[in-house]
């Protein structure tokens, strides 16, 4: 488990740039937080750190946004809007996971069950206004195992 206090969105994409060098073909990261919270800075950070220079946008209304040109691809799922295994068949998401990037997955709640037990969970805690903490561990070690 790892824990990190964030002070700014420009230490968390430090933070998220500096953690992307830990990343392997195939991780999904998946972001646990309420609205506003940082997860998209933190996927901002993350491309920056697998090498992408383009811009980083919330799917909210896409989805997925997919982002090529760095060290592995990243693919950007925002799962809000999927409430059935159809939905999220139909979304690509197994599919993109098989793809051999990097998938974050905003409102991972919404997937739990197709979550493994290697995907790289992302709780996020807001301090203050300003202040977030993410706490970075295996979903196996979420459940105790």
């Amino acid at each position: 488990m790892t824990e990190y206090v964030s002070h700014s969105p420009e230490e968390t994409m430090a933070f998220a740039a500096r953690f992307a060098s830990t990343l392997t073909p195939g991780t999904v990261v998946a972001f646990n937080g309420d609205l506003g919270m940082g997860k998209t800075c933190f996927v901002k950070g993350l491309a920056q750190g697998l090498g992408y220079h383009g811009t980083v946008t919330s799917p909210t209304f896409a989805l997925m946004n997919e982002y090529i040109g760095g060290r592995l691809p990243l693919y950007h799922f925002d799962m809000y809007r999927i409430n059935t295994w159809d939905d999220l068949d139909s979304s690509g998401y197994f599919d993109y996971v098989e793809a051999g990037g990097v998938v974050a997955v905003e409102w991972s709640e919404q997937i739990t069950g197709a979550l493994t037990d290697d995907t790289v969970m992302v709780s996020i805690r807001r301090k203050n206004d300003t202040t977030r903490q993410f706490i970075i561990r295996r979903k196996c070690e979420e459940a105790g195992q």
